[in-house]
């Protein structure tokens, strides 16, 4: 088995139980609180609104805003870790076939295997950093999975490598 391939296939397995992990976690001790922060939220700003107090209705209505802002993103992040994880797998078990050199090969996948690793962390981030910092981490994540994704379709293309 070749260096990439193995890179590739623990890599995607330590990153599948990452993200399960990270699931279960958020399960168990995130997920319901803010589901009920969200539903609070909800509930208040439609109580001041009937009661025509508009500034306290759109402050609750922010306060849902914010809430599944951080909902969406850290349900996001588990299954993309572990989405990702999968395509590490697949795409490992493969790689071998990928018709490019050595040296391109082991780049396509460490860019494969840090992409997916800091575009979900990226996402998360966003829950704790404000500003572009997080957002930028997960759209450079993003770009480098697209790019190794592209060198590995084009190695696909080739056709199959010589052995």
């Amino acid at each position: 088995m070749s260096p990439p391939r193995k890179l590739l296939i623990i890599a995607g397995l330590g990153l599948a139980v990452w993200g399960m992990s990270f699931g279960l976690w958020y399960a168990l001790f995130d997920e319901h609180q803010t589901l009920e922060q969200m539903g609070a939220s909800l509930t208040t700003g439609f109580v001041r609104a009937a009661e025509r107090n508009l500034p306290a209705a759109h402050a609750a209505i922010d306060q849902y805003a914010a809430a599944k802002y951080e909902y969406v993103r850290e349900v996001d992040v588990h299954s993309h870790w572990i989405g990702l994880a999968m395509l590490l797998i697949i795409v490992g078990v493969v790689f071998d076939q990928v018709a490019l050199d050595e040296r391109l090969r082991m780049y396509a996948a460490a860019a494969l295997v840090v992409g997916s690793a800091i575009f979900p962390l990226g996402v998360i981030l966003q829950t704790i950093i404000a500003g572009p910092a997080a957002e930028a981490l997960a759209a450079v994540g993003a770009v480098m999975v697209t790019a190794a994704l592209a060198a590995v379709a084009l190695g696909f293309a080739r056709g199959a490598r010589p052995e």
